[in-house]
């Protein structure tokens, strides 16, 4: 308990820290704010300063971060992105890169180190690109709707492939099990669509700015229910969460506009406000840099895996690039498709759970992964140029 006082203080510091160094450097370069939070993680974490130590207290709240992080994901899905030319494309790039992942994985580890490898390599950071995309008022243009549907199945996809492959269960029981998950989610999508939405609306409306907080229940409640089903089958409970996103978005699909912004930034006052940065700077006060330091080859593996990221997962992914889009605008798809840190983290854990990877070998791929962050939307950002902060456009051209 002594040691857990001082690392509830500290983290809500940190998160406190991190806006406002992205503020006073964003005058010069706009870093993300997940940037700022892993790195003072791992500042006052063991690795450096050792003011902050992991804990169970604290890993429950990082873990429900990391919840609510794929539950804003799966609110933000444009489904009209998966008809058509984009989806069909972010699909098959989604395959690429698991394939290619797990080759690549299979020449450095031969074995379920190879599918843990793959795994990591074949997904993107959508929670930790929606932030970017909304304050460039990139979210509803073509641009952003490919990001979107690249980093929904970015996601999406590798949670399936967690599910199937890394439970500890035969492949084939696993899909029983998944099919099981499936029927249950299909079961809660079905009562979101009938749901009497106009009396829940209403209610939602009247309780926004009272005590009662009718709507935050509600999402609190269908997060819980599809994480707990998740447990329950021996499920990754970030498939739940993701899918808990989806069913609120399908709720919500008729309320009024107003209604619907004021419980978005409510979710998001929440999980960004909270639950998301403490996972984030969690990240960071449990990344192993001692072991990085004390192997120099896995520190020298950190770029060259970032690099592995760009080819593996960044060319699949520009295929969704949007129909008209230019080379720079294809390129910068991709740069960002590439962005990868929440599954690494994920499935880096089940990796040294499993003993089919050690800790330094983790770090490196978390590692990596915090370097995609840091780099590869600016990256994208100064690749496409001047149409960074463009308006949104009509997207019937990428529906065909």
């Amino acid at each position: 308990m002594d040691d857990l006082e001082p690392t509830l203080l500290l983290i809500p510091l940190v998160a406190v820290l991190a806006p406002l160094a992205a503020r006073g450097l964003g005058r010069w370069v706009r870093i993300p704010i997940v940037v700022f939070e892993l790195m003072l993680g791992i500042l006052i974490g063991p690795s450096l300063l050792g003011w902050a130590v992991p804990g169970p207290y604290i890993a429950a709240l990082a873990e429900f971060g990391l919840a609510m992080l794929f539950f804003v994901a799966g609110t933000e899905i444009a489904f009209d992105s998966f008809r058509g030319r984009v989806g069909r494309r972010a699909g098959l790039g989604w395959l690429l890169s698991l394939g290619l992942g797990v080759a690549l994985g299979w020449t450095l580890d031969p074995g379920e180190a190879a599918i843990v490898i793959g795994i990591a390599l074949s997904s993107t950071a959508l929670g930790a690109l929606l932030p970017i995309l909304r304050d460039n008022g990139d979210l509803r243009t073509p641009f952003g709707r490919s990001i979107g549907a690249i980093g929904a199945v970015g996601e999406f996809g590798p949670l399936i492939a967690i599910s199937i492959f890394l439970g500890g269960r035969d492949p084939g029981l696993s899909t029983v099990v998944l099919a099981v998950f499936a029927l249950l989610a299909a079961l809660a999508i079905w009562l979101a669509f009938r749901l009497p939405r106009g009396a829940m609306h209403r209610f939602v409306d009247a309780t926004l700015h009272t005590s009662g907080q009718f709507a935050i229940r509600v999402i609190f409640l269908i997060l819980a229910a599809l994480v707990a089903v998740s447990i329950v089958l021996d499920l990754d409970i970030l498939l739940g969460a993701f899918t808990a996103g989806i069913v609120w978005q399908l709720i919500m699909r008729d309320a009024a506009e107003s209604a619907r912004e004021a419980v978005e930034s409510k979710v998001e006052a929440v999980a960004f406000g909270l639950l998301i940065p403490v996972f984030f700077v969690y990240t960071g006060v449990t990344f192993d840099l001692q072991a990085l330091l004390a192997e120099p080859i896995l520190l020298l593996g950190v770029p060259a895996i970032a690099l592995a990221l760009l080819i593996v997962r960044g060319l699949p992914a520009s295929l969704a690039a949007p129909a008209d889009a230019d080379r720079r605008e294809r390129v910068a798809v991709g740069i960002f498709g590439a962005t990868g840190l929440p599954i690494i983290v994920a499935v880096m854990g089940i990796g040294v759970d499993e003993g089919v990877l050690t800790s330094g070998q983790a770090a490196m791929f978390i590692g990596a992964g915090m370097l995609t962050v840091l780099l590869f939307p600016l990256v994208g950002m100064a690749v496409r140029g001047q149409r960074v902060r463009r308006s949104a456009e009509p997207v019937e051209d990428d529906l065909l």
